[in-house]
């Protein structure tokens, strides 16, 4: 935990490898220290077609999906760390958006498969 999912506009991969963007968001986690650094998962989704009124011309939104028991102090300091990051990358024109989702741990399951 927790699962970082990044939703961008495809055109940011232009200028900044999405490696990079991947990077940032698990540096922001890692810096929060309220996880352990291999436990940390990021993954990436690009957008081609998305609609922004107003002056931004992409975006990069980050869902933070961590189990249930985080303080709000400590959801804070965890959003605050991955948008930190993110506006470090110095993208100009971008709309940034982090939120926090907590999971229920009573109904949260995780399985690991093997090869047969």
């Amino acid at each position: 935990m927790p699962h970082c999912i990044i939703e961008y506009s495809a055109t940011i991969t232009e200028s900044l490898p999405v490696e990079q963007l991947m990077h940032a968001v698990y540096k922001g986690a890692n810096q929060s220290e309220l996880f352990a650094a291999a436990d940390i998962k990021v993954r990436a989704c690009a957008y081609d077609e998305f609609y922004l009124p107003g002056a931004e011309h992409v975006f990069i939104h980050v869902n933070l999906k961590i189990l249930s028991g985080r303080d709000l102090s400590q959801r804070k300091v965890l959003s605050d760390s991955v948008s930190n990051q993110l506006e470090r990358l110095g993208i100009e024109n971008a709309a940034i958006t982090v939120e926090v989702t907590k999971i229920e741990k009573e109904s949260y399951v995780k399985k690991i498969t093997s090869v047969a």
